[in-house]
């Protein structure tokens, strides 16, 4: 049988983290799905390349085997990739950047100042990526930078400049009964149902949950939203509540929709992310762009 690189790309994933579930979140797939594709893996090889029980996951002697084989063959398809999307980029002199929500702040009027000063061939396509991919393109390489709110699954393996510090507010129906607070304690929230993100956006979805901050207390889950034209429709529908960053209560006010700050709960962070074997000059012209810009105040 000839293995699909896919299938080598799961299979060297789970090898290295020797956890199905934690190898699941970092191909942003579910663990039923890695798990059958691995089956199939081995059916196909007439290898068993994993000895499993409930608590361990270990290789046989067949997958440590095949591992370094397994990762030149990545490698070496990632390489060409690469190769590719810069032979592309230089011809086609864009420069893709993954955003999952409007960024707001000034951030990309200063991006395409900076390109039209120093590189003036060149031009910012913006790409907006559902929250089911938390890397908004940049895992997959579909683009080459991305504002990503932090933290996000994988972000260790990837370069992060934090370009905005901002608290958390929440966006509340219009009626609702604290809608008409000045600021919210995040205990009076706890049991109010949240709209949460999609399971894939693993850590990113328990951090706009406020996981960390309910003490163990579990949360109401009122929806499950892709994006955030989703949210706020739903907000305005009363399905449930939803954090956000102070900067988006601005860029998301609609009718129906109400925001508050929130109190109690660590502030959210705003990332351009990169991949760090992406050395293009033109990626650093970026990076400066955002390293110098000062954002307005987050007034709502």
């Amino acid at each position: 049988m000839d293995a699909h690189l896919r299938d080598l790309r799961y299979f060297v994933a789970t090898a290295e983290e020797l956890n199905f579930t934690r190898a699941a979140e970092r191909l942003f797939i579910s663990q039923p799905g890695l798990s059958k594709q691995i089956r199939q893996l081995e059916d196909g090889l007439r290898v068993r390349l994993f000895d499993r029980d409930r608590r361990t996951v270990t290789l046989t002697a067949s997958g440590a085997a095949l591992l370094p084989r397994a990762r030149e063959l990545v490698q070496l398809w990632d390489e060409a990739q690469r190769a590719v999307s810069d032979a592309a980029a230089a011809e086609a002199a864009v420069l893709t950047l993954g955003i999952s929500t409007s960024t707001g702040r000034g951030l990309l009027p200063a991006i395409r100042a900076r390109l039209a000063e120093r590189r003036p061939n060149w031009r910012l396509q913006v790409r907006q990526i559902d929250w089911a991919d938390a890397t908004a393109g940049l895992a997959g390489g579909e683009t080459d930078l991305a504002l990503l709110w932090l933290p996000f699954p994988g972000q260790e393996a990837f370069a992060v400049q934090v370009v905005a510090t901002e608290p958390r507010w929440v966006a509340l129906p219009a009626g609702h009964r604290l809608a008409a607070a000045a600021e919210i304690p995040f205990a009076a929230l706890l049991d109010e149902p949240f709209l949460a993100l999609p399971e894939s956006a693993g850590v990113l979805r328990d951090h706009w949950l406020a996981v960390d901050e309910r003490g163990g207390r579990p949360v109401r889950i009122g929806g499950v939203v892709a994006n955030a034209d989703e949210t706020f429709e739903a907000v305005a529908e009363g399905l449930g509540v939803v954090l956000l960053a102070a900067g988006n209560a601005a860029i998301y006010r609609r009718p129906g929709v109400v925001a508050r700050p929130v109190t109690g709960l660590a502030p959210s962070r705003l990332a351009l992310v990169r991949r760090p074997d992406d050395h293009r000059t033109v990626l650093r012209d970026v990076l400066d762009a955002v390293r110098h810009h000062e954002p307005p105040p987050a007034t709502p």
